[in-house]
């Protein structure tokens, strides 16, 4: 008799765990939320890609008539793209993303991540494409200190987590904490994206420059999703 008893209350007890996994099947097997999720994700990507250049616009104090009518300021288009493969050789800074030729991606363009300049294009594929981040050694960005326009130019180490400004004049005025954006120099990345900040000064007696270092503003080793900058100043031929 006690055992009938007992059969009720195991069953209730059990109640709670079984609509517990009835709901984590459901949120995980359901693919309108994964969906949604994801969607999300690239939304707000794509508004923190958007916001990157408005640290340039207050710095140079542009009127609020630039700012709604000035369309040289804005990118015409951005596309989102995700990362599906990553250089094996720790000195080699490349991505392969899964953008490609039928995306209308060409060779140069801009990438981002929400922080800021991750590298450019450089090979097109059908389906795919490779990036050569900021940070490779062979990369060159010509550069400016967002507080007073002092030029530079960025040089990747092979370091995802510094660069190197390039004969830095022991006059110039940069300091640690200067935040680096790009300047628009060379045609080949939009003005005003986040590059880094400065976070070393050193001059060593008797050299000619300045050994300055920056933190990389995008993270470099660490984002999956990424944004493709369509550039209005590139021709069609170029898209």
């Amino acid at each position: 008799m006690t055992e009938h008893l007992l059969i009720p209350i195991h069953y209730v007890a059990s109640i709670p765990e079984k609509i517990s996994l009835g709901v984590s099947k459901f949120i995980f097997n359901n693919p309108d939320l994964e969906t949604e999720n994801r969607r999300l994700i690239q939304e707000n990507l794509l508004y923190k890609g958007k916001a990157q250049r408005l640290g340039e616009l207050e710095a140079e104090n542009i009127s609020l008539r630039l700012l709604l009518n000035a369309s040289e300021l804005l990118i015409d288009t951005i596309l989102v793209t995700e990362v599906i493969g990553v250089s094996a050789t720790p000195r080699v800074h490349k991505l392969r993303i899964n953008r490609g030729r039928q995306d209308n991606i060409y060779v140069g363009q801009p990438v981002l991540d929400a922080e800021g300049l991750m590298g450019q294009v450089i090979e097109v594929y059908e389906k795919f494409s490779s990036v050569l981040l900021i940070t490779d050694s062979t990369h060159a960005l010509p550069v400016k200190v967002l507080r007073n326009g002092t030029r530079s130019v960025a040089e990747g180490i092979s370091d995802f987590n510094t660069m190197k400004l390039r004969f830095v004049s022991p006059t110039s005025d940069i300091k640690v904490g200067d935040k680096i954006v790009s300047s628009g120099l060379g045609d080949r990345f939009p003005a005003g994206y986040p590059v880094g900040i400065v976070t070393s000064r050193d001059h060593k007696t008797g050299a000619n420059f300045v050994d300055v270092e920056v933190e990389p503003s995008a993270q470099m080793n660490k984002s999956k999703h990424l944004l493709l900058v369509f550039d209005g100043r590139k021709t069609d031929g170029q898209k």
